[in-house]
């Protein structure tokens, strides 16, 4: 009996050792109430009120003047309009906007499609708008198998939906709902809706399945955005999910959503910044690198009111720069030398460790033709490199601080 209770009191011992190492609080550096012992985020940071500007706009052809959804896929933007007689998918230019090509879509029609999300191998875009009365019998994600699309052979399937707890289908009038939605993202496992909720000025998050067939959106969550949210984009990996969407007097914003728990989006960091696009309909976002975002907005005129159609590009690096970077020291660095460049491959953006480097340093990006296709200057560790501009491909980059020192770089 005597050694039974000694097991219970050592394993009661080491229960409370784990326990006690786990500190819950904020663990953002960037918030207000930050907590440096903090080893569990509860989702308690809140932040100063902040904005931000793109660094540049293009205005988009007529043709996208209700441009309403965009993911970032083969080095080009895509995106569709939201209603009418366009079924066509468009692919952009990263580079100013313009069209590149259009597919069009036979024997679908187009309702009200919201939204555009992706996986590896499928485009999904969400025919789910609700907000003429907030009663549809027929909201439905289609999926596009992607290699049929870009042979301009379209295999087209449907995911058909109705809401959980949406038990009235009675005719509400004009924005008067909040079983609209014209935000989703796809993740390894399944879809997430993001509503847009006219009334309440909150947003609920539903799952369902992302192969075809007819399903029950589940309710998971809700959380006030103080706004309509009108976009999504998801970097699985990172636990990294940003929002769009504008108040109802036209002011844009993004949501921040990082570091929660598996898919409970709104367990973690929730940080809204103002973007600063007075009277601009943003409806569309997506990213690939988690620093560089892309959002677009449609053609809105009311008197005195004209705002063309838009593409603009957002550089993130200040909010979401450290949160990523520790990320990349933990699980995605690679090493060269006795630095390290991170991330490695890179896609738009990487950083620079400080290794025998005395800062600051010059540094020259060379491509494989020994070419400088880029040059600057190294301030401080971890200062952000924007490579953006580069084709995929291997490169060199090399750094004159206490000595020479050359690393391999490669564009993704």
């Amino acid at each position: 009996m005597m050694k039974v209770f000694l097991i219970f009191l050592l394993c009661t011992g080491a229960f409370l050792n784990i326990t006690n190492a786990q500190i819950s609080g904020c663990p953002d550096p960037l918030a207000e109430n930050y907590n440096s012992s903090a080893t569990v985020n509860d989702g308690s940071c809140f932040y100063n009120p902040a904005s931000v500007s793109p660094s540049v706009s293009f205005i988009l052809n007529d043709k996208l003047s209700e441009t309403s959804g965009l993911i970032k896929w083969d080095n080009c933007i895509w995106t569709h309009n939201d209603s009418g007689a366009d079924t066509n998918i468009y692919r952009l230019d990263t580079l100013n906007g313009n069209i590149l090509q259009s597919y069009p879509l036979p024997g679908v029609k187009n309702t009200d499609w919201e939204e555009i999300s992706q996986d590896a191998d499928f485009v999904y875009i969400g025919d789910f708008g609700n907000n003429a009365n907030g009663n549809r019998t027929n909201l439905k994600i289609l999926r596009i198998d992607k290699n049929s699309l870009l042979a301009n052979s379209p295999t087209i399937e449907t995911i058909n939906f109705s809401y959980s707890n949406q038990s009235d289908l009675s005719a509400t009038g004009s924005d008067k709902t909040d079983f609209d939605c014209e935000a989703f993202v796809v993740s390894a496992d399944s879809i997430y809706l993001f509503t847009k909720q006219w009334i309440s000025g909150k947003t609920s998050v539903y799952s369902l399945p992302r192969n075809p067939g007819t399903y029950i959106a589940k309710w998971k969550s809700t959380f006030d955005v103080e706004g309509l949210i009108t976009g999504a984009t998801y970097v699985e990996s990172k636990k990294l999910l940003v929002l769009c969407g504008y108040s109802k007097l036209l002011q844009p914003f993004i949501y921040l959503l990082y570091d929660f728990n598996r898919t409970d989006f709104f367990s973690g960091n929730k940080r809204k910044i103002d973007v600063s696009l007075p009277f601009h309909q943003v409806e569309g976002i997506t990213t690939s690198s988690g620093l560089k975002y892309y959002i677009s907005n449609e053609k809105f005129t009311r008197w005195p009111i004209n705002t063309k159609q838009e593409l603009h590009i957002l550089d993130l690096s200040t909010f979401l720069g450290e949160y990523l970077i520790n990320l990349y020291n933990s699980t995605e660095t690679k090493t060269f030398g006795n630095n390290l460049i991170f991330p490695n491959p890179a896609g738009d953006f990487f950083y620079v460790r400080k290794g025998k480097i005395n800062f600051p340093a010059d540094y020259l990006i060379l491509n494989q033709s020994n070419q400088t296709v880029s040059t600057g200057k190294l301030i401080t560790e971890n200062q952000l490199i924007n490579i953006s501009g580069l084709a995929a491909g291997m490169y060199l980059i090399k750094m004159d601080g206490q000595q020479k020192q050359s690393y391999k770089v490669i564009k993704r």
